[in-house]
């Protein structure tokens, strides 16, 4: 029986227990980790925590909706079993009426029946670090290895971060002040995801760059499992020239080969990203994105209202 639970109903012990033993895992549903980017988060659960469906809640002028949140790429029904297609539709069936509209991402394993929502899939990209580093360089492009050897003769390092605030910071003010999504209490919770990861030991960020001088590329990386999340990076302008952003990637897959574990580069609809993550051999997967509107029919005001809910 699928059950709806508030906020302060879940047994968040059992919650991440069942999270942990799921085929599915993924880093961003347990629930130390949506109390930060999703707080008041509410769930949809089996009565034994054996499935288990967050839903990623906000309000605004009295509509309650379901949005994905930042820095969490795929959520959806986590199951002790690979799910059935029938069995995720009975989750987003069960998706209280209360929501009047939805814009979430499941993961890999959800396959959505026809008729509920609209569905776009989206891509991903996983390298598998079960091989030894020689072995898995022999699959990167020819773009990949012209950079890596731009950046070598520049005389690259690999530059240590002790904190994730010069991340932060290179991403804003360069990336994230052109495309201008992240607004400023967006960032203030992303350094405190950033900060939560690192002191439980499961988050690292790193430079790379010439010796004494600022990182033209960071990145912060994430392990929980057997996956390794390309969680989140920046670079400044030089890095096109000086291949800063081949350089880390490739020191963390020399650090990481032969681990078993996965690679998790966290995107790839961006063709331009796309390319630059397949180019060390990444394989390309599919998640579905779903899209349900309640608000179907509601004119003038209505469709005001939708336009904003979807900018968030």
């Amino acid at each position: 029986m699928i059950q709806h639970l508030r906020h302060t109903e879940i047994d968040k012990t059992r919650w991440d227990a069942g999270i942990a033993r799921s085929v599915n895992r993924r880093v961003y549903a347990f629930s130390w980790y949506l109390d930060i980017v999703s707080p008041g988060w509410e769930a949809l659960v089996e009565e034994d925590y054996s499935q288990l469906f967050p839903l990623t809640r906000r309000k605004k002028w009295s509509v309650e909706y379901l949005a994905q949140p930042w820095f969490t790429q795929q959520l959806g029904l986590f199951s002790v079993t690979v799910p059935e297609q029938e069995t995720v539709g009975r989750f987003l069936s069960a998706i209280p009426a209360q929501y009047r509209f939805a814009e979430i991402q499941l993961n890999e394993s959800n396959r959505v029946p026809a008729g509920i929502g609209s569905i776009r899939m989206r891509k991903n990209f996983e390298l598998d670090l079960s091989s030894a580093a020689g072995d898995l360089r022999l699959g990167y492009s020819q773009n990949s290895r012209r950079n890596l050897k731009k950046a070598m003769d520049k005389g690259l390092e690999i530059i240590p971060l002790s904190d994730e605030r010069g991340l932060v910071h290179l991403f804003r003010s360069t990336f994230g002040k052109k495309e201008g999504k992240l607004q400023s209490h967006d960032y203030s919770m992303l350094k405190a995801l950033l900060a939560s990861l690192r002191e439980r030991g499961i988050g690292t960020a790193i430079g790379a760059g010439n010796p004494g001088t600022t990182p033209s590329a960071a990145a912060f990386f994430l392990h929980d499992g057997n996956r390794l999340y390309f969680l989140f990076a920046a670079s400044a302008p030089e890095a096109r020239d000086n291949g800063a952003m081949f350089f880390l990637v490739d020191h963390v897959i020399g650090q990481q080969a032969g681990s078993g574990r996965i690679l998790d580069f966290e995107g790839g609809n961006d063709s331009g990203v796309a390319r630059f993550y397949a180019g060390f051999g990444a394989r390309e997967t599919t998640y579905p994105a779903l899209r349900i509107n309640r608000l179907t029919g509601v004119t003038g005001a209505g469709h005001f209202l939708l336009g904003r809910l979807r900018r968030r």
